[in-house]
């Protein structure tokens, strides 16, 4: 965004925003122009508590898209109390701008989840040799210095695809050591993929307490998803979820788009979703996630707007992470990971989380090119090969060239 314009959209931002954070349901706002009037607003922020946890967060919460400080110290001063965040953003740096908004503050005005990775043996989900107690730990540490706080309201193990990795012992004793340390309120897990079987393990666990998972209106799996959720629920579990706006947009030219708040509303529909946190890198898109909370209810025209692209022929940019096109292809590539990185290149315009997704499976060549034509059938519609060909351009960019 050009700067005269990012100042503009703050400007306007700031005067429909909140002054202080009192933790109120309602909280009131400066004047906001109206055409020919002017009115004295409220802002509704709506609060749900996770589980059994206890900790109380905003039904919005703070996804890790933005890159302006700005944005973020908006929505903080908006009420968006609770922050997403994950030691692989950023290679660390996104912790470091959490730490940077929120340092000074009350420790008790804000929430932080944080996410702690080790690398995953890409066939079948689970943690490679040598992913310890220890060095699940030393992550977590690490998190906590550069966020520069003595504890997170939530750790998670990131980015988890199989019940044998949510319940790997080494992970789950880190889990419960740092607790008990009280360096975590509460752990749990993350997953975009193959997540009811990882909800389900979560609950069977015993330890996690927390899930955060893709949730979507576009998932093929909803009945699956719906009843994994509500067992989780039911069993005291908090539920985040992520990916709520289906991919961002509907073309990678973002011609057309989804109708957000519409998205966003749907996901909250289920009672059993205690949180989102949705990407927004703008003040309009952080006043278009805020407006939601005004009123949950869905509306007939928001139902329709969610047919958007449907009836065109577009496909968007949400892939279900199934892994089903893994399983088609005769060779076993890593299908899902390249569709995510072509999610983060052209929907969060996040070259450098694209780039570090699509990396492990880039080196290792790519066996389209050897293939005369493409057996795979994708659930959601898309030319899985020409995707491919197109996010594996990724490898012939140089590092320094992405920011």
């Amino acid at each position: 965004m050009e700067t005269g314009k990012m100042n503009e959209s703050r400007r306007n931002f700031m005067k429909k925003s909140l002054a202080g954070l009192a933790g109120a349901a309602v909280l009131p706002s400066m004047l906001r122009a109206q055409q020919d009037t002017q009115k004295k607003e409220e802002r509704k922020i709506v609060f749900r508590v996770l589980g059994k946890t206890g900790i109380r967060v905003p039904v919005v919460s703070i996804g890790a898209q933005a890159k302006d400080q700005a944005v973020y110290r908006a929505a903080l001063e908006a009420g968006l109390t609770h922050f997403d965040t994950a030691n692989r953003y950023g290679n660390g740096q996104h912790e470091t701008m959490v730490g940077e908004i929120v340092k000074g503050r009350p420790r008790e005005s804000f929430v932080i989840t944080t996410k702690v990775y080790q690398p995953f043996d890409q066939k079948t989900g689970l943690y490679k040799e040598g992913a310890s107690e220890e060095k699940f730990i030393n992550g977590a540490e690490e998190g906590l210095k550069r966020l520069g706080v003595d504890y997170v309201d939530m750790l998670l193990l990131h980015a988890v695809s199989r019940k044998g990795a949510v319940l790997y012992e080494p992970a789950l004793n880190a889990l419960q050591k740092l607790k008990k340390d009280g360096k975590a309120r509460a752990v749990g897990v993350s997953t975009h993929t193959n997540e009811p079987e990882v909800i389900l393990a979560a609950v069977e666990s015993g330890v996690h307490e927390v899930v955060l998972t893709a949730y979507n209106f576009r998932q093929p799996h909803l009945k699956e998803m719906n009843s994994a959720i509500s067992k989780a629920a039911e069993a005291g579990l908090g539920i985040v979820a992520m990916k709520t706006q289906a991919g961002v947009f509907w073309d990678k030219e973002r011609r057309e788009k989804i109708d957000m708040k519409a998205a966003l509303k749907w996901v909250l529909k289920n009672e059993n979703v205690h949180t989102t946190i949705p990407g927004f890198e703008t003040f309009e898109q952080l006043e278009e996630d805020l407006s939601v909370m005004e009123n949950l209810r869905m509306t007939e025209e928001e139902k329709k707007a969610l047919e958007v692209g449907f009836g065109s022929g577009l496909r968007g940019l949400y892939c279900s992470q199934c892994g089903l096109c893994r399983e088609q292809c005769g060779k076993g590539f890593d299908i899902p990971s390249l569709m995510r990185s072509y999610m983060y290149a052209y929907g969060y315009r996040d070259l450098a989380m694209a780039k570090r997704t699509a990396e492990p499976v880039l080196s290792g060549g790519i066996p389209c090119r050897d293939c005369n034509s493409c057996n795979i059938r994708c659930t959601m519609g898309f030319d899985v090969r020409e995707k491919i060909e197109d996010i594996a351009r990724l490898e012939q960019v140089p590092d320094e060239f992405i920011v």
